[in-house]
């Protein structure tokens, strides 16, 4: 069983920055593939970013491409979500996903559907 958590929410002005962070409790996962969603009131959960286990290949909306970049550490068994030049519709729980792909390792996941491991979400604020 992979526990995920995140961290690095709060709030922070429009233009600010925030880097989240993702580690998942009780196993490595160095051949999960792991993904950035969120969700804002009302809306749908949607990707963001994602990156293969490899991290070799990388996945981004177009919402936030150039803004935010998506990577990985697998020595410390973190995944990171950097956000640059936040806006205030990037206001969301963020949640971070992990999907075992050994047999895939630059394989991307943008689908909700096709992660299985889910944390509990942290909130990003970004006031106008």
């Amino acid at each position: 069983q992979v526990q995920l958590v995140e961290s690095g929410g709060g709030l922070v002005q429009a233009g600010g920055s925030l880097r989240l962070s993702c580690a998942p409790s009780g196993r490595t996962f160095g051949n999960y593939a792991m993904g950035w969603f969120r969700q804002a009131p009302g809306k749908g959960r949607e990707c963001v970013a994602a990156i293969s286990w490899n991290g070799g290949n990388t996945y981004y909306a177009d919402s936030v491409k150039g803004r935010f970049t998506v990577s990985r550490d697998n020595a410390k068994n973190t995944v990171y979500l950097q956000m640059n030049s936040l806006k205030p519709e990037d206001t969301a729980v963020y949640y971070c996903a992990a999907e075992s792909s050994s047999a895939y390792p630059s394989r991307v996941y943008v689908f909700r559907h096709e992660y299985g491991y889910w944390g509990q979400g942290t909130q990003v604020t970004v006031s106008s």
